[in-house]
């Protein structure tokens, strides 16, 4: 009897959390699918269902200057968060990785900062911190505040992959003499590579698609990418933002697919 109440329960708990899983997988994929369907209408507005369907916002996409100057923008202050951000991220972590020291903790915490600290809140500060030193918004400011928000990403992430690195092949490299520049360049960075990649692409992704710190810290010379889309939503509702929306959804899951392939990303967020 003591058995089919466990079996029971078993089976009770399973379908509920299904059923929990379910419910949460259409929440989720459900906007995304709707920006999709929305994106091929015939229509000049943002209605679904659409009254008809038709490639045409694709073609006004390609026409849209100003959504490219701000794609443009975004890229290229995505990339140099990115790379910045590789070379900070790898640094620290290789620094806190392995010590159990008060000061390798507060580093950490700093490190991490950014992800507790409210990202409006930081890009008020670092906008007020550009004026006090004399820094006029430009590339070069988005670059910075994204950057800061970017390297929590890669710290992780490599701090994740280093944890996983046995200490012995370490000391026998030092053992046969090798320099640390040398252990770090043919066993330690093809180990870690991985998680530095997954690193790099979640910093790249949160770069590309942030909007509290680039609201702050860019002008019309240098319009992002999520600034312009939105301001396009809120004047006009322009359709054309759905179909960039969908052009943007594929890629990111194109995207992830690879580096699921390639890293095993999934696994890594969870560690």
């Amino acid at each position: 009897m003591s058995g089919r109440k466990r079996t029971l329960e078993a089976i009770s708990f399973e379908f509920v959390m299904t059923v929990i899983a379910v419910i949460a997988l259409i929440i989720i994929i459900a906007p995304s699918l709707v920006v999709l369907i929305v994106s091929f209408t015939s229509g000049f507005s943002l209605r679904f269902p659409p009254p008809g369907y038709s490639l045409r916002w694709y073609a006004e996409l390609w026409n849209a200057w100003q959504l490219h100057f701000a794609a443009k923008n975004s890229l290229i202050v995505a990339l140099w968060a990115t790379g910045l951000s590789v070379v900070l991220g790898v640094g620290a972590a290789l620094a806190i990785s392995r010590s159990r020291t008060l000061s390798a903790r507060l580093l950490d915490s700093l490190f991490m900062s950014p992800l507790v600290l409210p990202a409006l809140a930081f890009g008020l500060a670092a906008l007020m911190l550009f004026s006090l030193v004399g820094m006029q918004v430009s590339l070069l400011t988005l670059v910075i505040g994204h950057t800061v928000v970017c390297v929590p990403y890669v710290v992780r992430n490599t701090v994740a992959a280093l944890a996983q690195l046995e200490p012995t092949l370490l000391e026998s490299s030092a053992v046969l003499g090798a320099s640390r520049l040398y252990t770090f360049r043919r066993i330690v960075l093809p180990l870690i590579r991985p998680g530095i990649i997954a690193g790099a692409f979640i910093a790249f992704m949160s770069s590309f698609d942030n909007v509290p710190v680039s609201l702050f810290l860019r002008d019309a010379a240098t319009d992002m990418l999520p600034i312009r889309m939105w301001q396009d939503l809120e004047g006009k509702l322009d359709v054309t933002i759905a179909a960039l929306s969908s052009v943007l959804i594929i890629a990111t899951v194109a995207m992830v697919a690879v580096m699921e392939r390639v890293t095993g990303l999934s696994r890594r967020l969870t560690n």
